[in-house]
């Protein structure tokens, strides 16, 4: 039973920034100004990029390649997973990338699914894998243990898809992050810690890093250090979801970035709605303010693509 949760740790790790084909942007429409917030919509980012993708990976397949193939092993029937699966599904079909969804009961046995795993697994077909536990080279989402060891060594891997939504929202619009001083609000393993090792890592090394002095911070950090932090900070990054809008003050202009969830209560309609961790409506004054709403969801598909494209530079269609 050892040897069969022993899912191979052959991968094929991508590097985005150097990637074949990959085509840096500037984007002029982004305004900085130190008087007011200019909210960034992560949805405008996640369709420049996602086209990107989409007329890349189509010139790849034109040129006589296949085109990569997303398996999601989905246990059960919970409504919420259902509805998360198909979000994936559609998100990678705007992509360019063909999916499908292998649905098994909740019933199922531990070694019923090592044995669909490990057989998509050895599927040459198979070039991205959406499950708990997926292998390193077809982990979509980036938590294996080997690419999160690879991404703290500053190597190519695949990224946990919001933290590099952050790093894109961050080079995309011409935030500079050499020597600047970042706080990260949140240490969560999939969010606040990988977006922590990005941006204080060297720019030089395979995986280039943002060169940042980097404080994060957590639920025990007592508040007035948080605000002494905060007032040093060139950059803040709110992930912690809870209500760290009241440690921002107008007058920092800060660049902000948001992505912390939390679900509230609207009073206007009565019923619960998403929102950040930072009230940017009521802090107009702050330098930059940016959200991140589908530009993770099309990272992580991105992820595959470039995964896929390294690792069969000579893919034929079968």
């Amino acid at each position: 039973m050892q040897n069969r949760r022993r899912l191979h740790s052959e991968y094929a790790c991508y590097q985005f920034m150097h990637s074949p084909g990959f085509k840096p942007i500037t984007s002029s429409w982004f305004l900085f100004s130190r008087q007011e917030a200019v909210i960034i919509s992560g949805r405008k980012l996640s369709r420049q990029i996602r086209n990107e993708a989409r007329d890349d990976l189509e010139e790849w397949v034109a040129a006589g390649n296949r085109r990569p193939h997303l398996s999601v092993v989905l246990v059960g029937d919970n409504p919420a997973s259902h509805s998360y699966v198909l979000n994936k599904t559609r998100a990678a079909a705007e992509v360019g990338i063909s999916s499908e969804t292998i649905l098994k009961p909740s019933s199922i046995s531990e070694e019923e699914l090592l044995d669909l795993i490990e057989k998509l697994n050895s599927d040459h077909r198979v070039d991205g894998l959406l499950v708990q536990l997926p292998l390193p080279g077809k982990d979509v989402d980036g938590f294996h243990v080997v690419n999160v060891g690879r991404m703290c060594l500053d190597q190519s891997t695949m990224l946990p898809a919001t933290p590099w939504g952050v790093w894109e929202i961050i080079k995309r619009t011409g935030i500079q992050t050499l020597g600047k001083n970042v706080v990260v609000a949140g240490r969560s393993k999939n969010v606040g810690m990988p977006i922590a090792m990005l941006l204080h890592t060297d720019g030089r090394h395979e995986r280039p890093g943002g060169d940042a002095t980097v404080t994060i911070s957590h639920r025990y950090t007592p508040k007035e250090q948080l605000r002494r932090h905060t007032q040093i900070a060139d950059i803040i990054v709110a992930a912690a979801g809870s209500n760290f809008n009241l440690l921002i003050k107008p007058s920092f202009n800060k660049k902000v970035i948001d992505v912390g969830i939390n679900r509230i209560l609207d009073p206007l309609t009565g019923k619960n709605r998403l929102v950040g961790d930072v009230d940017f409506e009521g802090k107009k004054e702050l330098g930059v303010s940016v959200t991140l709403h589908t530009l993770a969801v099309v990272l992580r598909f991105l992820s595959l693509v470039y995964a896929f494209k390294l690792s069969s530079p000579n893919t034929s269609r079968d």
